[in-house]
């Protein structure tokens, strides 16, 4: 995939972000920054809100929407008008980027853009797709990409699956960044409070996964799959020496590397389905060759890929949007 020069056709197009606020982003960091930095170079119209800025009325999406201007700079990285009431009908693209906790409000929101998408917008990702493909559980449809995996809210069932393969990971299915997330030896005395805690005493679901020793090594993987296609770069996030989280927000490196036969096997595997199913922009973790979460709300990891490899991967993203809008 390599991505075009900006449009001198579509510079009519007008986008709507929703987002967390703008003020409080990493922007050396920030994927959507990048998503808004290429549809600006194409000369696309950019407006902001946040979830607490949209409503329904008499079944209409509605939102309060400020004009939006974004620039490269690590020190004064956007701009904003003076927001007014807008009907969300009125324009070409809506980007979710609202990370999660996926709760009801998170819900909610997929309605209201439900009602948008109704009207003819496209919204990236589709609120259906979003409702429907929880980034911990979505995993179950595609079991030969997957290490053995168990989501249950029995605890006894969960000492059975780390008594099997001794080493697990165990984490809630609404978190991101790696919030929650637990690694247990077999001899461990905290499973208990462990498994109560994740299920609430077996009151709410939670997953356990064979522990996948390459995190170590190799890290957690972020592909970046931009309408059923992978980026050409895959995003390392090792761990520190002192965690077991792969994760950019707990204090992971990432280091980019080029994909291998593998990934494109599992690409190959779930690709297909996040296209047909309007999933723009997803982002698969891989360990060790094995699949560990479908990421569908707000993927990361753009602008680490383009500063080590000089790519321009949200530009890609504004490709696969401009041939769903001709």
């Amino acid at each position: 995939m390599s991505s075009s020069s900006p449009s001198t056709v579509s510079k009519s197009v007008r986008v709507v972000v929703v987002m967390d606020p703008i003020s409080e982003i990493k922007p050396a960091k920030d994927t959507t920054l990048a998503m808004l930095l290429a549809a600006q170079e194409r000369g696309w119209e950019l407006w902001y809100a946040e979830q607490r800025d949209l409503w329904l009325r008499d079944g209409v999406p509605l939102a309060r929407l400020a004009p939006l201007t974004v620039k490269n700079d690590l020190e004064d990285w956007y701009q904003l008008g003076e927001s007014r009431e807008q009907g969300l009908s009125e324009f070409d693209v809506i980007l979710m980027r609202k990370d999660p906790p996926f709760d009801m409000e998170y819900i909610y929101t997929t309605y209201i853009l439900e009602r948008a998408e109704e009207a003819g917008v496209l919204v990236v990702n589709r609120p259906q797709g979003l409702r429907d493909m929880n980034e911990k559980v979505y995993t179950a449809w595609f079991p030969q990409c997957c290490a053995p995996t168990l989501i249950t809210r029995d605890m006894a069932d969960m000492h059975a699956f780390l008594k099997e393969h001794r080493r697990i990971v165990c984490k809630p299915l609404y978190g991101m960044g790696g919030r929650s997330i637990f690694v247990l030896e077999q001899q461990d005395k905290n499973a208990n409070v462990i498994f109560e805690t994740m299920t609430e005493y077996g009151t709410r679901f939670a997953i356990v996964q064979k522990y996948l020793p390459e995190i170590v090594d190799s890290g957690d993987s972020r592909i970046l799959v931009i309408d059923g296609e992978p980026a050409p770069y895959a995003l390392a996030r090792i761990p520190s020496a002192t965690d077991n989280r792969g994760n950019l927000a707990a204090g992971a490196k990432g280091v980019g590397r080029e994909l291998n036969e593998r990934d494109r096997w599992l690409v190959g595997q779930i690709g297909p389905e996040l296209r047909r199913r309007g999933m723009l922009f997803v982002g698969l973790d891989v360990i060790g060759g094995y699949v560990t979460e479908i990421n569908v709300t707000s993927p990361t990891g753009v602008r680490e890929l383009d500063k080590q490899f000089g790519t321009r991967i949200a530009g890609l993203l504004m490709d696969a949007i401009e041939k769903r809008l001709s």
